[in-house]
């Protein structure tokens, strides 16, 4: 089925997913959608944040798409439970798939979640991993500026060796430490760009769980069950759309994905009309 999956968050986050999903289904035609104009969507409220879901789906659903992804754990924790009810096509969240990958991969039944403010408050995956298994203890801290630093760029391995920005990441993680978890959810979309910095300061024994590629397994999974994977080993078409600044979204997102991005779509949802392609 040549229709494509329609991935979105909040700003460039989400395309780390988008990339686990491109080495998971490479022949795959994909849709991504930043919502740059209104990032971050973690100090928002919860009410609003679902209303941006609503309204991106219903854009990508008029693109054709055969499955939508939640990228971005807010929105998700906010929106998905509704949408997947309104909406005729699956809709795969980044919750769920994390919480199970957590706990496959906890010895001790230990589990620390890290996330934006409006994702930790939800408590999404604490009810998420108990589902699952109420014998595992869930221990949360919001790291609020963790999306600021990826999203100005300061991803570099210099930047994470400066004192500031490790001991921001250690002050984050010490209370969880403390408590002896052995696994760690990366709980927003951003975080797996700062792996590196966090399993620094979390030491080797911490099992990270990415957000990213446990969607990436869910998504192959659901396309599968449904008979919907492309069959086609054509090269696949990847389109960009952003609400803000298609330039500077080509220039980081080209970071995020690991590979050029030479044209994005400008669409300004209000008023349900696409403006230009930058390229």
């Amino acid at each position: 089925m040549d229709n494509p999956v329609g991935i979105f968050d909040s700003g460039v986050g989400g395309l780390t997913v988008m990339q686990e999903i491109i080495e998971q289904l490479p022949y795959e035609n994909l849709i991504y959608f930043g919502d740059t104009a209104r990032v971050p969507y973690g100090p928002r409220p919860l009410e609003e944040v679902r209303g941006f879901v609503f309204e991106i789906i219903n854009y990508l659903v008029e693109r054709k798409v055969k499955l939508v992804v939640v990228a971005c754990n807010t929105a998700t924790a906010a929106g998905l439970i509704e949408a997947q009810a309104h909406f005729d096509v699956p809709i795969v969240g980044v919750i769920e798939p994390s919480a199970r990958g957590a706990v496959q991969a906890t010895r001790d039944r230990r589990v620390g979640v890290i996330g934006t403010v409006g994702t930790i408050n939800s408590d999404a995956y604490s009810k998420a991993i108990r589902a699952l298994d109420a014998g595992v203890t869930v221990y949360s801290a919001s790291c609020p500026k963790f999306v600021e630093i990826v999203e100005k760029g300061m991803i570099s391995d210099a930047n994470f060796l400066r004192p500031k920005t490790y001991n921001l990441a250690k002050s984050y993680l010490t209370p969880l430490l403390r408590v002896e978890i052995d696994s760690l959810i990366l709980g927003c979309t951003h975080y797996p760009l700062l792996k590196s910095l966090l399993a620094k300061a979390s030491g080797n024994d911490i099992v990270l769980i990415s957000s990213a590629e446990e969607t990436a397994r869910e998504v192959q999974t659901v396309l599968s069950r449904r008979g919907q994977l492309r069959e086609s080993m054509e090269l696949p078409e990847y389109t960009f759309v952003t609400t803000l600044d298609p330039n500077g979204f080509m220039l980081l997102g080209s970071r995020f994905l690991g590979r050029k991005i030479t044209e994005v779509e400008l669409v300004e949802l209000a008023k349900r009309t696409r403006h230009r392609t930058v390229s």
